[in-house]
């Protein structure tokens, strides 16, 4: 079955971060969402993304939200040129 789906902006910012994180199409991760939530698909509650399970990355404490730059650095500035001199290395 074909059908539209519309998202908003955070739940399509999170989607399209999953699929290019996880190399998995969208669409792929829609599907397996709805199978869970119906229970089509058993929930793994134990699953864990294999870099978290391996500690090498730490598991989100917040959902996903999309962060904006909050510094706006000029031309030819850059993130250096703001830390005094005794700081530079």
């Amino acid at each position: 079955m074909a059908t539209n789906l519309r998202l908003g902006g955070e739940a399509e910012a999170a989607l399209r971060a999953e699929a290019e994180r996880t190399g998995r199409s969208q669409q792929h991760i829609l599907r397996e969402a709805v199978g869970k939530y119906l229970g089509l698909i058993p929930s793994q509650a134990d699953h864990v993304d294999p870099l978290i399970a391996r500690g090498k990355v730490a598991p989100p404490r917040v959902p996903f939200r999309d962060v904006r730059p909050r510094l706006h650095l000029e031309q030819g500035e850059s993130s250096l040129d703001l830390l005094d001199r005794d700081d530079r290395t």
